[in-house]
């Protein structure tokens, strides 16, 4: 029996050797490189550009909200019930116009940004596969996922320079 072990342990040790051999394994920061690109940085001000006018409704009908809030709480002890209720009224429907302004745009934001993400997949997917054969290396794994990477196989710049070709 023992003589089986042995030779059970031999064949395993055998098939294990390709196995130990070594694994060389890159490392990017794919958030860092993808939003510090020209393409990103690009983005971004066009999305400031087609939006600006959208935050400065959701600005002023906030800082609407506030003035009247402040009126309320500051003369409202001294206005008669139905003046207070009136007031307390605009501040509810004000309060309603900016969560709805602000619900609106951040949803449009969101969904140009994830466009932009599903656009810049692919350049992302080539520029990675172009790093893993350049490096001669085995797996690029995201930096989320690692608790350390020596300098060296950190390919984030290198990521970068291949989105901004």
């Amino acid at each position: 029996m023992s003589r089986f072990v042995f030779m059970f342990a031999a064949v395993i040790m055998a098939f294990s050797f390709p196995a130990m051999a070594e694994t060389r394994i890159g490392v990017v920061d794919l958030r860092q490189a993808l939003f510090s690109s020209d393409d990103a940085k690009t983005f971004s001000e066009s999305l400031q550009k087609d939006f600006a006018g959208d935050e400065a409704r959701v600005r002023e009908a906030q800082e609407e909200a506030r003035k009247l809030q402040e009126r309320l709480e500051k003369d409202g002890a001294m206005m008669n019930e139905s003046e207070r209720n009136k007031l307390a009224g605009e501040f509810q429907e004000k309060v309603k116009e900016f969560n709805f302004l602000k619900q609106r745009l951040d949803s449009t934001v969101n969904q140009r940004k994830q466009a932009f993400l599903e656009q810049a997949r692919h350049e992302v997917d080539a520029a990675v596969k172009e790093l893993l054969e350049e490096n001669n290396l085995d797996l690029i794994l995201p930096s989320e996922a690692v608790v350390y990477v020596k300098p060296e196989m950190n390919l984030t710049s290198q990521l970068l320079e291949k989105l901004n070709r």
